[in-house]
């Protein structure tokens, strides 16, 4: 696959969206950039603002094995991984596979669920596959995750450790749709009765497993300038040496950011990164690794705000 044909693609799969989707443009062209550089997301907002629908959506364009887990409380690792349950007619254990198992995963509200069953997630999450009583299992290769999470409850959850969030990619912010969004919103769906299936509204698949497969190696031909490295690496150590910050954003954060510039190109059909892409996904890809120091949470600083500090500072390859 070429890149003007990825950038083709991306186009259609952003039509298929639409068709449900109201507004949310930049949550699903991160979500495409996710896809391209094979990370994971972590999609943050108020319930009711579709992020649960959006990941449907995107699946259903797609045309990938969708599973789905809500996390609750009592949820065990067995629940999301599977597990061998002895078979008394054949005498011998069967692997019963459990959701997790799937092309692309949502996991919703990956935060009510205790830190245990979350780390089920962690080996899948990094190296794709499932280790169950010592033998593991491998998942496919476009195997992605789409959790959700709610910012506003404190009770009945728990926040993701540092190594889960470290995981992801991006965190992408959903917030509250413009005026003119809602009374679309509600236009559209205020006389539709029932659960919203993206199949009802006309969602249809227009890529696969291969097309996306192909889409993704082409990402590999963009160029990355040693300027452009050595740009991601500077604002990358840039978050570990400041004040404000008691946690910087580690190595892996670097290689993550450059891989989805890298995947930005592609789909603005450009073989080469240009310093903007960096700039234009340094809060999605850092805002969840940063920790503010206790000074800078007494000031009422912002983590997006110190990105943003940092990205001005840093100067950038000309």
């Amino acid at each position: 696959m070429t890149l003007p044909e990825v950038g083709h693609l991306a186009a259609r799969i952003r039509g298929q969206v639409a068709k449900a989707v109201v507004g949310q443009t930049e949550t699903v062209d991160a979500l495409l950039t996710a896809l391209l550089a094979q990370g994971h997301v972590l999609l943050e907002g108020p319930p009711g603002t579709a992020k649960t629908f959006l990941a449907q959506c995107f699946a259903a364009s797609l045309g990938l094995d969708f599973g789905r887990i809500q996390f609750t409380p009592d949820l065990m690792p067995g629940d999301i991984l599977g597990s061998n349950l002895f078979n008394f007619q054949t005498s011998q254990f069967t692997l019963t596979r459990g959701p997790i198992f799937c092309e692309l995963l949502l996991a919703d509200e990956i935060n009510r669920t205790p830190p245990k069953t979350q780390a089920a997630l962690l080996e899948a999450m990094q190296e794709r596959r499932v280790t169950l009583d010592g033998t593991p299992h491998p998942l496919p290769a476009s195997f992605l995750v789409v959790a959700t999470q709610n910012p506003i409850e404190s009770q009945g959850v728990y926040p993701l450790p540092e190594a889960q969030l470290d995981r992801f990619l991006f965190k992408l912010l959903v917030p509250y749709p413009s005026a003119a969004e809602e009374a679309k919103i509600v236009a559209t769906f205020g006389e539709r009765a029932g659960p919203q299936r993206p199949a009802d509204l006309g969602i249809e698949a227009v890529a696969d497993a291969a097309t996306i497969a192909a889409a993704a190696a082409a990402v590999k031909t963009v160029t990355l300038a040693e300027s452009v490295i050595d740009y991601v690496v500077r604002l990358v150590r840039a978050t570990r040496v400041s004040a404000d910050l008691s946690s910087g954003a580690s190595p892996r954060a670097a290689v993550l950011l450059a891989n989805a510039a890298r995947a930005r190109a592609a789909l603005d059909s450009r073989d080469y990164v240009l310093p903007d892409d960096v700039k234009a996904l340094a809060a999605s890809v850092l805002r969840h690794r940063l920790l503010l120091s206790p000074a800078a949470e007494i000031e009422g600083k912002q983590v997006e705000a110190l990105v943003a500090e940092l990205v001005e500072a840093t100067e950038a390859p000309r």
